[in-house]
């Protein structure tokens, strides 16, 4: 018996590709847009950060009630411009699985990315990713469409 799924009797043939590009096509242009809104973000996050534009006028620590959280504020923007590289790093990876995805190239990466479009605080684009990733979850599992991969 033959351990691959898609080797089985009744598995779709290699003709299935044009079906298999039609079904991912649509979530994997979604997940592009997710990551590209994504790395659009992180990038204007990333130009606050450097530019000083995200902190708190000095001013406002005369006030005791915001003097006692000083340090808790000025470690929070410190780790507000980190998780932006993050998001940026995930977004563009996210970007390369999704163009994988709809030349159904690798199916490891398109899965990664999907994956990840999920995450809801370093995803691309918050909430918008996760219907996103889970529809191309779903559709990239078919076996069709999983069959359809190259490498």
């Amino acid at each position: 018996m033959d351990p691959f799924p898609e080797n089985q009797p009744g598995a779709p043939g290699p003709g299935s590709s044009a079906t298999a590009r039609e079904q991912v096509n649509a979530p994997a242009i979604l997940l592009m847009v997710t990551a590209g809104l994504g790395v659009l973000m992180a990038l204007i996050g990333l130009a606050q950060s450097v530019l000083g534009l995200n902190r708190i006028p000095p001013e406002m620590f005369d006030d005791p009630n915001i003097a006692r959280y000083r340090s808790i504020i000025e470690t929070a923007q410190g780790i507000g411009g980190f998780s932006n590289v993050i998001t940026l790093l995930l977004s563009g990876l996210t970007f390369f699985g999704a163009l994988k995805m709809k030349n159904l190239e690798n199916f490891g990466l398109s899965m990664a990315a999907a994956i990840i479009a999920i995450i809801p605080c370093f995803g691309p684009c918050c909430c918008l990713g996760i219907p996103v990733g889970i529809w191309a979850l779903v559709v990239i599992n078919k076996p069709e469409v999983k069959s359809a991969f190259r490498g």
